[in-house]
């Protein structure tokens, strides 16, 4: 159904509540709705819209967080039909384009005190508490706001950026103003084009122990999880709170299967792409279209479900972030709330990772960008390339691709890809790396 032609009501009395997943009990902070109040869950009627069933205490900001919330939204009838719904965590940042603005126009109808609303700015090196100030005032000024909750460092390059102290001091003026509440640090991999740096998991770390970050942001899925759950440990041992973002790392499968298919019809276009790497990539890529057929995973919605409920399944996860741009995504997000993982859904995210985890550069990783001869942003490129398939953000990152400074894929097409050996996941960087090449450059 397209939101533009369809209005909130129209979409909601044409959904139908199924019967949601069961599975292990809650543990540590996690509550539904019905048990904190006491009462039995109330039934809805067959054409209710679905809402929010289970919140979580955020941490040691005590704050009662929805487990489905808002990430990067730019219609404001979708936004303001989560707020309806019982989503009360919308995050933002100066890096979005115009989306302060639009939040702002929905904020107006919310009660202010009931939701959490979290910005973010990138801690430029060096720069002073004066500058930090104009911005975070600036972003106060686009939301409309007298205060936000929690205002983080976006995606800082390495640990040492933490401690920036104009950053700290800016935070602490505002917080005496009573314009900001929590301090918290975004991450889901660096720009090591900039200058080669670290992983999302020492930065974390570090940020954890250094004690003034209340609220992380991090990516964290079924296929990425070592690293990840380290951070999570410690989040939960020192009561920080964790938003998650990256949460279902599945569409590139689907996604690029179109792009191939694309890309096969105009072979006398893109001669220059069909060397060894994308070879390697097709052979990967036709061999997880046949296991996925095999297991009759042909349907993507049934694996993306699966994939919030293992991430809401870890008890220090708070609350996972969903980009929903239309109603449909958004009452698909809204009914996983308070759901648990079942067998079932296991058994396909097993088979997932058996047969298609090779086709996922995973978030925040990076490991194998040190092999690389020409310096290739490979976890960057790769992330735009999922803005890009997975969250159709496709002008944005064709624009973020562009802007990348040294050299971008198109060096890739008959490089010996020592990117390749050195990935521990066996995915086909050199081949992904010219599919993104291609879909991102502008024309």
């Amino acid at each position: 159904m397209d939101p533009k032609n369809v209005g909130r009501r129209q979409f909601f009395k044409k959904t139908a509540m199924g019967v949601l997943g069961a599975g292990f009990a809650g543990r540590g902070t996690l509550a539904t709705a019905a048990e904190k109040s006491g009462q039995a869950a109330p039934l809805q009627a067959p054409d209710a819209p679905p809402r929010i069933k289970e919140y979580r205490t955020l941490g040691r900001t005590g704050f009662q967080v929805s487990d489905i919330s808002c990430g990067f939204i730019m219609d404001e009838g979708v936004i303001r039909a989560a707020y309806e719904s019982g989503m009360n965590y919308f995050d933002t940042a100066e890096e979005y384009p115009g989306h302060h603005r639009v939040l702002a126009k929905v904020i107006k109808h919310m009660d202010r005190k009931k939701v959490f609303i979290t910005t973010k700015l990138e801690a430029t090196k060096g720069e002073t508490k004066e500058g930090f100030l104009k911005r975070a005032r600036k972003a106060l000024e686009e939301l409309e706001l007298e205060y936000v909750d929690c205002l983080m460092m976006h995606c800082p390059e390495k640990a040492e950026t933490l401690r920036e102290e104009g950053f700290h001091a800016a935070m602490s003026e505002l917080k005496t103003e009573g314009r900001l509440k929590h301090v918290g640090v975004s991450q889901h991999g660096t720009f090591w084009f900039r200058d080669p740096e670290e992983t999302m998991e020492k930065i974390l770390l570090a940020a954890a122990d250094d004690g003034r970050f209340d609220v992380f942001l991090m990516a964290y899925n079924f296929l990425k999880r070592d690293n990840a759950e380290r951070v999570l440990e410690a989040c939960g041992k020192k009561r920080i709170g964790v938003a998650l973002m990256k949460t279902t790392p599945i569409a590139i499968y689907y996604n690029l299967k179109s792009r191939i298919e694309a890309l096969e019809k105009e072979k006398k276009e893109i001669n220059s792409l069909y060397a060894d790497g994308l070879k390697r990539y097709k052979e990967k890529f036709d061999a997880a279209q046949e296991f996925i057929q095999t297991h009759d995973l042909k349907n993507p919605e049934e694996i993306r479900e699966a994939a919030i409920r293992f991430v809401l399944g870890n008890p220090n996860v708070h609350t996972a972030c969903c980009q929903t741009q239309t109603y449909d995504a958004l009452n698909a997000a809204v009914k996983l709330s308070g759901t648990r993982l079942t067998v079932a859904d296991n058994a396909k995210l097993d088979a997932y990772r058996e047969g298609c985890g090779n086709l996922y550069c995973r978030h925040a990783c990076g490991v194998c960008e040190p092999a690389c001869p020409w310096g290739v942003p490979v976890n960057t490129i790769l992330r735009y390339q999922h803005y890009f398939a997975a969250q159709r953000r496709e002008k944005e990152a064709m624009g973020f691709y562009a802007s990348i400074p040294g050299v971008r894929a198109d060096i890739c097409h008959d490089c010996s890809a020592p990117c390749e050996a050195a990935c521990p996941y066996g995915v086909p960087v050199q081949g992904m790396l010219l599919v993104a090449h291609d879909a991102l450059s502008m024309p």
